[in-house]
């Protein structure tokens, strides 16, 4: 049996697995690593912070995520396989209220960037 997400450890539990599938992905990767050149060392603990303050409300993430995307090469499948990637991680080590709320959030995060970079309306 799943429990829910509780602890910043469940948070970094979640962070680190997703991550990971992403770092896998050969649609994402190359976006991640290649294009943005993210420094993991630094990257994962904002995300820890970021998805703490979302799920756990420790306040503990001061900013403004939407820009650094803005940049980035990215079209609607991007953001659908990382949805895919983000829920099935989630199904995949959690379930509960918080679990389905992380969900949630990933799928607004998604929709809300996709809106302000133009993307809602590609076919």
């Amino acid at each position: 049996m799943l429990h829910d997400i509780e602890t910043e450890a469940d948070v970094k539990r979640l962070v680190d697995a997703f991550y990971e599938k992403v770092n896998a992905d050969e649609l994402l990767s190359p976006v991640f690593n290649d294009v943005a050149a993210v420094h993991w060392a630094h990257h994962l603990p904002v995300m820890y912070t970021f998805w703490s303050s979302i799920l756990l409300g420790t306040a503990s993430y001061h900013g403004r995520p939407f820009p650094k995307h803005l940049a980035l090469p990215v079209r609607r499948e991007h953001f659908d396989r990382w949805l895919q990637l983000f829920t099935g991680t989630v199904d995949a080590l959690f379930e509960g209220d918080k679990a389905e709320e992380a969900k949630m959030r990933g799928y607004s995060i998604a929709q809300v960037f996709q809106y302000r970079m133009g993307l809602l309306n590609e076919s």
